[in-house]
This record gives C-alpha cells, structure tokens and sequence, in this order.
C-alpha cells in the first residue's frame, strides 16, 4: 500500500544524490526491516514539524527505527560533510551577491 506523500518528503533527485553518503550497509541487508528512503523520510518529518519521535504518524516506518538510524548517522558523521557543503554554498552566494553589490555602486564611490 502506498502513502500519500508529505511535504517533507525527498524527492526522487534528492534522494539520488544523498543514497550514497546514508547507506551504511548493503541495502539488502537481512537486519534492515525498512527501506532507506523511508527511515529519511520519518527523520525529515520528524526535523520539519518539531514533533516528538514518538509522535511519528503510523504510514512512517515506527519512530525507534528512525531513532537508531539517525543515531548510526551522526555518530558515521554523514550530516557534517552536508553541513559543510551547504556552508561553503552559502558563502560562495554570499561572495558573489557582495562582488554584485559592489559592482552596482562602484560609480558612487
């Protein structure tokens, strides 16, 4: 049975390019009771709405298992490489909206 998505939920080219960087064993694995993309699924949710885990709606794989996978993820540091690309993103940005600012009033000065 399929669910009605939520907002929160990754797409299919968000989760192309993040699969690799949380899959922590073979997605085949005998333990894994839950598919992968859920388990983000559950934690984004959890992240966007405040909730508590175990305040997890029921159509998300159960909030213990969300709660594990993220705790196997931060202690693995997977978040940490995201967090650093999106800073140097962000500066990056800020970079060329500055040079751009600059440019704009350089025949002021």
């Amino acid at each position: 049975m399929t669910r009605k998505p939520y907002p929160s939920d990754v797409t299919g080219d968000k989760w192309a390019f993040v699969a690799p960087y949380l899959t922590l064993m073979q997605e085949e694995a005998p333990q894994r009771d839950h598919d992968l993309r859920a388990v983000l699924n559950g934690l984004r949710w959890i992240v966007r709405t405040g909730a508590q885990w175990r305040m997890m709606p029921n159509d998300l794989p159960p909030w213990y298992t969300v709660y594990q996978q993220a705790q196997r993820w931060i202690a693995e540091g997977v978040f940490e490489d995201r967090v650093t690309f999106r800073s140097l993103h962000f500066l990056a940005f800020a970079i060329l909206m500055l040079h751009t600012f600059v440019k704009s009033i350089a025949h002021i000065l």
